[in-house]
């Protein structure tokens, strides 16, 4: 491919295995429409401010429209030799265009190029991953909907702790996600700056329109300082820790899932199109899609360490290290937003088996705290009640009961306070009713949240 652009003061060809070693193309060939959407924007800048024709800008135009067609009809043969894509767009330009194309890189540097590249990019895959939460979200008030008055135990320490509907635990993960929208909405407004025409480092001599790139480009502000523009990577990895929260909150959700579907819960049953088989047991339904789900967040999780490990001794301002933060994000891109997707299509393929959730509440002592709640309200101190309430259960365990299964004598024993109207306070649709403070299980609370968070995402 003869003589490399960089190559004028090198009097040796560059070993055979330090280029390859070298070469990035493998890994960013995919940045090829930012790099040629950036190109297009600087020559247009470069024509209107006279540092290159306007005949020039647009037969170079014309012909980076050519190689982008010939990228996509998998006509472009990519070689270690140029090293990164960059490389490649302006090479198979001057094929195209001849000696002009070497004017396309007048005013810049690789280290701004690839900045401004990352950012389109990354602008583009946020909002894609936004619209992706959306959809899960969407899913979420569907299925919360449906199943609005479907109780369900409620968890801590992995133990039957209180009755909840499962409607209302579903809208904590609705809650979780918005949180990860706001966060990738808000990331987006540091990926939103445009770093082209800081050159290397330093700035160039030309007379560069950096304002009017940007409004070509549609970035909301340009970049400040030139050093900072072409070394900074934070929004990098400000991107991938959104996405290891997010992963987090998907791998919890995994979780549950994987638990549910098992014969020792049987809360749910997960279509047969997203579950597989064992090539041993025939009578095996594996959530696979949930584990791998759960597997790949230490996969994002790792991509997040290695970025902060790669950025945090380089001194100012590029370094060649930073080649390797494409592999990671990018990685990050596409593990996420293909674990959001399979996410939404399942969710919408999952059955509810109500009377098993209800069953489960019925057993573990679940009215506990109900029962103290009971005895505080007739005016004994609370953790009086809670003691109580705690030698009530050690009784009823004993006795092989419930505590709605204990006659009024037995309660008596523990306390006078305790009458008929305890039975009622212990049922379970009471326990949901009276929780009523704001964020609680009670229906009404839930009917309001999935009717709020249906209007925030403006689903009818």
């Amino acid at each position: 491919m003869g003589e490399k652009m960089w190559g004028g003061r090198f009097s040796r060809k560059t070993d055979e295995l330090v280029e390859a070693f070298n070469a990035s193309i493998d890994v960013d060939k995919r940045l090829y429409e930012s790099d040629i959407q950036g190109s297009v924007a600087h020559l247009k800048m470069m024509a209107r401010e006279h540092i290159i024709s306007q005949e020039e800008a647009d037969i170079l135009i014309k012909g980076l429209g050519v190689v982008k067609e010939k990228i996509e009809a998998d006509e472009m043969v990519f070689s270690d030799e140029l090293e990164d894509i960059h490389m490649h767009v302006e090479y198979a330009l001057t094929q195209i265009c001849g000696d002009t194309a070497r004017k396309l890189h007048t005013g810049r540097s690789r280290n701004d190029q690839v900045a401004l590249d990352i950012r389109i990019y990354l602008k583009q895959e946020t909002r894609s991953v936004i619209d992706l939460l959306y959809r899960m979200q969407a899913n979420l008030i569907r299925m919360a909907r449906n199943h609005l008055d479907v109780v369900m135990p409620g968890y801590t320490h992995l133990q039957r702790a209180q009755p909840v509907l499962f409607s209302h635990h579903l809208m904590a993960y609705y809650e979780m996600f918005k949180r990860d929208i706001n966060r990738f909405e808000d990331c987006l407004k540091r990926i939103d700056v445009m770093p082209l025409g800081t050159a290397a480092l330093a700035g160039t001599t030309y007379p560069l329109n950096r304002e009017y790139t940007t409004r070509v480009l549609g970035f909301a502000k340009v970049s400040d300082n030139s050093i900072d523009s072409v070394s900074d990577r934070d929004f990098v990895m400000e991107f991938i820790s959104h996405a290891a929260i997010c992963m987090i909150h998907f791998s919890r959700l995994s979780e549950e899932l994987i638990l549910w579907s098992s014969s020792e819960f049987s809360f749910i049953t997960i279509s047969d199109a997203f579950t597989t088989g064992s090539s041993i047991m025939p009578q095996k339904k594996n959530p696979d899609v949930a584990e791998l789900v759960r597997g790949k967040t230490g996969r994002v999780v790792g991509n997040l360490v290695a970025v902060l490990t790669l950025m945090k001794s380089l001194p100012l301002a590029y370094n060649k290290d930073m080649q390797e933060d494409k592999e990671p994000l990018f990685d990050t891109v596409d593990t996420l937003k293909i674990c959001i997707d399979v996410y939404a299509r399942m969710f919408e393929n999952i059955t509810i088996h109500k009377d098993r959730m209800l069953a489960s509440c019925k057993q573990g002592f679940l009215n506990a705290t109900d029962l103290a709640d009971y005895l505080a309200a007739k005016g004994m101190p609370f953790r009086q009640a809670h003691s109580v309430a705690g030698k009530s259960v050690a009784y009823a365990l004993e006795k092989g009961k419930e505590l709605d299964d204990l006659a009024l004598e037995e309660f008596k024993q523990f306390s006078d306070l305790i009458e008929t109207d305890i039975y009622g306070f212990l049922s379970i649709d009471q326990m949901i009713a009276r929780r009523i403070s704001y964020g609680g299980t009670g229906l009404d609370n839930v009917k309001k949240a999935v009717d709020k968070a249906a209007g925030e995402l403006g689903l009818k």
